[in-house]
């Protein structure tokens, strides 16, 4: 086994048994106590978990939201991967709205720039990254900004969704399951969430695999308001098939 599967098998039996202990997995993996606190300082730099006596615990557990920094430099190649089969939702002219997050980052990035598009988005370095390029309009939902995420919620943010009307929206999300739907760990972010589905004709959800069977403090939307899933190649088969189930269109890069 790898260092990449055993993190991951780390990472699935840490969520599905609400912590882990080094000296299990050592045992279970057939590897050294030495090799498994080193994969659990790799997850926690990762953002994933977070060490505690003995073993450790899911951030989700905790009631914990990895700052930006740490959310983006996770599953790098799976977020590009799912940013590049999104650039298929886009219309082929009119206006989008890019939710804040990570791979909705790696989204704009990749718009081409032979399309005129208006870009509305929460997510301050999203803006950031697109105000430069001549072929797009870019609008900045105003709030409160949140140091976290860098994204603008609140009260500001709901009024200006109310009065909007996109194509497309690609939204992300914390956490996706058959059960709960989608969820975010705050309040704030998950009302604008909310709201930005009710601003567009269809809706994308980003989502790689790790967001998948996890749930959070708030819920903000049911899979049959999501049109299309797009995540990646890590999602266990029969549960991609329970969430096509479920209502939308599941797509994996």
């Amino acid at each position: 086994m790898y260092a990449e599967e055993r993190q991951q098998w780390i990472v699935e039996n840490a969520r599905s048994a609400g912590r882990v202990d080094v000296a299990a997995i050592a045992e279970a993996l057939d590897v050294t106590t030495e090799t498994i606190r080193r994969d659990l300082k790799v997850l926690e730099r990762h953002g994933l978990l977070r060490r505690v006596h003995g073993g450790a615990i899911p951030v989700e557990r905790l009631g914990f939201e990895p700052g930006l920094a740490a959310r983006d430099a996770v599953l790098t190649s799976e977020k590009e991967r799912i940013a590049k089969l999104a650039l298929a939702e886009l219309p082929a002219e009119g206006s989008v709205l890019l939710d804040a997050g990570t791979t909705t980052a790696r989204l704009a990035e990749a718009l081409p720039l032979d399309r005129e598009l208006v870009v509305v988005t929460n997510g301050l370095p999203i803006a950031m990254s697109l105000s430069a390029r001549p072929n797009l309009t870019v609008l900045l939902v105003g709030g409160r900004v949140r140091g976290r995420t860098l994204a603008a919620v609140d009260s500001w943010a709901l009024k200006a969704l109310e009065d909007t009307y996109v194509d497309v929206a690609f939204v992300g999300t914390n956490g996706l399951s058959i059960e709960r739907g989608l969820t975010t760990p705050d309040h704030n972010e998950a009302a604008v969430k909310r709201a930005m589905i009710g601003s567009a004709r269809r809706t994308v959800l980003l989502a790689d695999h790790s967001k998948v069977g996890v749930d959070h403090l708030a819920r903000f939307a049911a899979l049959d308001d999501i049109d299309v899933v797009i995540s990646d190649t890590g999602l266990d088969a029969g549960y991609a098939e329970r969430l096509r189930a479920a209502g939308p269109r599941v797509v994996l890069a």
